[in-house]
């Protein structure tokens, strides 16, 4: 699809603005934790970065040139449902960080965007360089949206007011971020702090640790928390790692919640790595979480969409296939899949 037919394609989903500014702050204090302060939320491993480094980074990045458009190759849309079995499983790649997991009769979306902007702004921040690999009018009915977290390339308020009157999602998300999402009209929500669990039918979603930080306006640093989501099943666990660096989370997830069927891992936008590596993973940091987990299989998110960082849109899969090389890992064992594309899990 071209760039041009892309507002046409999905003309419902213009950036809301609103309430959505970025003076917003929201009103509510947390439990105190070993990663909140009572208002505030922080990892565990690192620090918050300072803004010397921020300077430092805006001063002397050297962005890669990414294309202006790129055409997907059309694959044929997920099924409606998968099949009454739960053992049932099958991963469709939308875009950046939106997979589509069909679990027998359940359909499950993680932090869908399908905007043309990754911004707070109409008209500048990071557009998106092709189409979402799955349109909208053939997206299947989503029971459970996972949410990892509030920056603007994984929480889409127009992408989400749309599932929510299509279908009513129960979305999964961490604390924090249900004010927001009722403000936007999004009703069945259900908040989280790590490692806290929610029943949703004959599945247990866990929200996990992450390494990362949130906000979306200049007063709500870190006031909601960030996160993976853990699916529990009795044909397995799945695990939607969100945005994150490389932490000992991995092990941990791994220890308290057991071998995942199948993971989403990162492995863009980590440069430059120095500044980067804190909040997002690289390739390398990708295949040592997989190993962390002990995933029977991985698959690779969050590059290919939105220019984010510095490097080049080729080079994660290119860094992603020297790293597995390295490791030792079977490249059988962490797909990349093209946008649109579906594989039985």
């Amino acid at each position: 699809m071209s760039k041009e037919k892309l507002a046409a394609h999905e003309p419902h989903l213009r950036t809301l603005h609103a309430r959505d500014r970025l003076l917003a702050r929201p009103r509510h204090g947390h439990p105190v934790s070993d990663h909140c302060n009572g208002e505030k939320f922080f990892n565990r491993e690192h620090p918050e970065r300072a803004l010397t480094q921020v300077f430092t980074w805006l001063r002397t990045r050297k962005p890669s040139r990414w294309p202006g458009w790129v055409d997907n190759e059309v694959f044929a849309p997920p099924p409606r449902r998968l099949s009454t079995q739960l053992r049932d499983w099958r991963a469709t790649f939308v875009n950046h960080a939106t997979v589509l997991l069909q679990m027998g009769p359940y359909n499950l979306l993680t932090d869908p965007v399908w905007a043309e902007r990754v911004s707070p702004f109409r008209n500048l921040g990071p557009r998106r360089v092709r189409a979402a690999g799955v349109a909208l009018k053939d997206l299947p009915p989503i029971d459970v949206v996972l949410l990892s977290h509030n920056h603007y390339d994984h929480m889409d308020l127009a992408t989400l007011r749309f599932l929510e009157q299509r279908d009513h999602p129960h979305v999964v998300t961490g604390l924090g971020n249900a004010a927001l999402l009722h403000a936007h009209g999004i009703r069945h929500v259900t908040e989280l702090d790590w490692w806290q669990s929610v029943q949703h039918k004959e599945l247990t979603i866990h929200f996990t640790p992450a390494q990362h930080f949130s906000g979306r306006g200049v007063r709500d640093r870190d006031m909601t928390l960030w996160g993976g989501l853990w699916v529990e099943t009795a044909a397995g666990g799945f695990f939607f790692a969100g945005d994150t660096g490389y932490g000992g989370h991995f092990r941990e997830i791994a220890e308290r919640l057991g071998q995942p069927r199948l993971a989403l891992l990162p492995i863009g936008a980590y440069e430059p790595y120095w500044f980067m590596g804190p909040v997002h993973m690289n390739p390398e940091d990708a295949v040592k979480a997989h190993r962390d987990l002990d995933a029977e299989a991985s698959i690779a998110i969050h590059f290919n969409t939105f220019q984010l960082t510095d490097e080049g849109i080729g080079q994660p899969v290119t860094d992603l296939a020297a790293a597995l090389r390295e490791h030792g890992v079977d490249p059988a064992c962490f797909h990349v899949l093209k946008e649109g594309e579906g594989r039985n899990a």
